[in-house]
């Protein structure tokens, strides 16, 4: 294993500058009268600023996760997280990161808004990872190097051997995006965060737990990590009824399950379904809550079913993914309906030939 050091990758302006403070961080448990941050001083439910540090949430997260608070960061949404590691570990316009083709866009965004170059190592062409692709694109200027583990677009969890060698052959974080892993039935990586120092796990509340809109993102990940990602974050990134929520939720496991349980149900039923219709030519295996699925004409086909009212992903332009469509489980009736229109699409006369749509 390469020896890791964070002192070596963080950026030296994060690792010297004085974080902001607040009161809320020293004396939260002993106060009583707050007059200290201009707050309107009249109750409403939300006149006072929220707990800074979610300690009850990371309470709650780490229950559920059985990680400890310590090792737990939680974001507005995982692309906060994802953004707080590119600002504290990238040196603009100096280092880059590793991303994989064909996965999650955002990777780039935030590299162009951070001004850091992004790498793409190509999945093969049957979406599994090679290790030595990835490892050959780093350099010393290389910082992260971002697996989406299951992959979006493509739904496969990525092989377990290959992160490893990857984890084991870099100085550099390695950050595995499990925002679709509680729907996967295979093993993910938060219980080796005490393997391996240089991993970073992010997941997300807003697909298996239903709470996209609260937009509450989880990183996980070694003390001396997190503690960067606290030092640069803003001092109240997630609001108090975002908080409270979550609680509510988190405190309901078994309703989570279930709903997990029916999401898979429901994408055995629509990869049954799809294998039967004409003009379908391949429904890739996923470990996610959606299908990729290889048609016939797959830009005419989203462009009919935007005509009835459904909105399904194009992925025609991307990598690997010719004529392909992403298609999210939705309830049983949403899925009903969409195998009504697509039947009804495929078995029109031969529909005519379009330019993909590299739609992003």
């Amino acid at each position: 294993m390469k020896l890791f050091d964070i002192q070596k990758i963080v950026r030296k302006n994060v690792a010297q500058m004085m974080p902001y403070s607040s009161a809320r961080d020293d004396y939260s448990d002993t106060a009583e009268v707050w007059l200290d941050a201009n707050e309107n001083p009249f109750p409403t439910g939300y006149n006072r600023y929220p707990d800074p540090w979610q300690r009850e949430l990371k309470k709650a997260v780490s229950k559920v996760k059985d990680v400890p608070v310590e090792n737990i960061f939680i974001g507005n949404g995982s692309d906060e997280v994802l953004d707080l590691l590119f600002r504290a570990f990238c040196e603009p316009r100096l280092d880059n990161v590793v991303t994989l083709r064909p996965g999650y866009g955002m990777y780039n965004v935030l590299a162009e808004v951070n001004d850091v170059q992004c790498r793409e190592a190509d999945l093969e062409p049957d979406f599994s990872l090679n290790a030595e692709k990835v490892l050959a694109l780093a350099d010393a200027n290389t910082k992260l190097i971002v697996l989406c583990s299951p992959n979006n677009p493509t739904g496969n969890a990525l092989e377990t051997e290959e992160v490893e060698t990857i984890l084991l052959n870099t100085r550099a974080l390695v950050v595995v995006d499990e925002a679709y892993a509680d729907f996967s039935e295979k093993p993910g990586w938060l219980e080796r965060l005490s393997v391996f120092p240089n991993l970073v796990v992010v997941q997300t509340l807003s697909k298996a737990w239903g709470m996209a809109a609260l937009r509450l993102g989880l990183g996980f990940a070694g003390k001396e990590i997190i503690r960067v990602l606290n030092r640069i974050k803003p001092p109240y990134n997630v609001n108090l009824m975002s908080q409270q929520e979550a609680l509510k939720q988190l405190a309901l496991p078994e309703k989570t399950k279930e709903r997990i349980a029916l999401v898979r149900q429901e994408k055995e039923k629509m990869r049954r379904a799809l294998e039967t219709l004409p003009g379908i030519k391949k429904v890739f295996p996923s470990d996610a809550n959606f299908l990729l699925v290889e048609m016939k004409n797959a830009t005419e086909v989203y462009r009919k079913l935007l005509e009835e009212g459904i909105v399904v992903r194009n992925r025609s332009g991307i990598l690997h993914c010719t004529s392909c469509l992403r298609i999210t489980m939705g309830t049983p009736e949403e899925n009903e309906r969409l195998l009504f229109e697509l039947k009804n699409i495929l078995q029109l006369p031969p529909l005519q030939a379009s330019t993909p749509e590299a739609e992003q």
